[in-house]
């Protein structure tokens, strides 16, 4: 795979993760109003994943800007902030929803996130790699909390 074709690839799924992010907030909102009234056993959990979501977006797009720049070697950070911003996303959106799925996702969540804090490990001389390995490991926790 070429510069080109990755970045291309990155763009793609950021642009998708931003229609998904669009529902996530809507969804959000809707148990977030629901939830003063009954609580949500998952708040935690859902606030975790609302953070990964963000620190991966920052880390993607100063992967992407240097990858511009000509710094390959972020090819594989930008690549599994991806991925973890978009499954971040539907955790989120399930944790709100209390849905009966969370804990299935939740379980492919744990994987993706310790992926993407290993990755960001390798990374972390730079300021939103570090945040986003953090963040991964806060949401790793969290999801860790609900399957055991």
């Amino acid at each position: 795979m070429n510069r080109r074709e990755m970045l291309l690839g990155t763009v793609a799924a950021a642009a998708a993760l931003t229609a998904g992010q669009s529902f996530a907030a809507e969804h959000d909102h809707a148990a977030m109003s629901h939830e003063h009234h009954h609580g949500n056993p998952n708040q935690k959990l859902a606030e975790a994943a609302a953070d990964c979501v963000l620190k991966a977006q920052f880390c993607l797009q100063h992967c992407l800007v240097s990858m511009g720049r000509g710094e390959t070697e972020l090819a594989a950070c930008a690549r599994s902030a991806s991925e973890t911003a978009t499954l971040c996303a539907a955790l989120q959106g399930l944790a709100t929803a209390d849905s009966k799925h969370l804990a299935a996702l939740a379980r492919v969540a744990m994987e993706v996130c310790k992926d993407c804090e290993e990755e960001c490990k390798k990374t972390d001389k730079h300021p939103e790699c570090k945040a986003c390995g953090e963040a991964c490991a806060a949401c790793y926790k969290e999801c860790k909390k609900l399957v055991g």
